[in-house]
């Protein structure tokens, strides 16, 4: 009986994480592919609110990609 929880715990943890992971690439190619000129458009609207701010804290890690 054990067994058949590990074995249900295991292929639950499989089905979501591989149905996570397909989502997130789904996402990605189609941003890719249909995004057009328009990709950025809220990281730019964003760059432009934030201009001007004072900088505070962090490595910078989230500063604005380029494509």
């Amino acid at each position: 009986m054990l067994g058949y929880f590990v074995d249900l715990a295991i292929v639950a943890g499989l089905i979501i994480g591989i149905t996570a992971l397909m989502g997130v690439l789904t996402n990605g190619i189609g941003e890719k592919v249909f995004g057009g000129k328009k990709r950025t458009e809220f990281v730019d609207w964003t760059a432009r609110t934030q201009t001007g701010w004072k900088a505070v804290g962090g490595k910078g890690i989230y500063r604005k990609k380029t494509y």
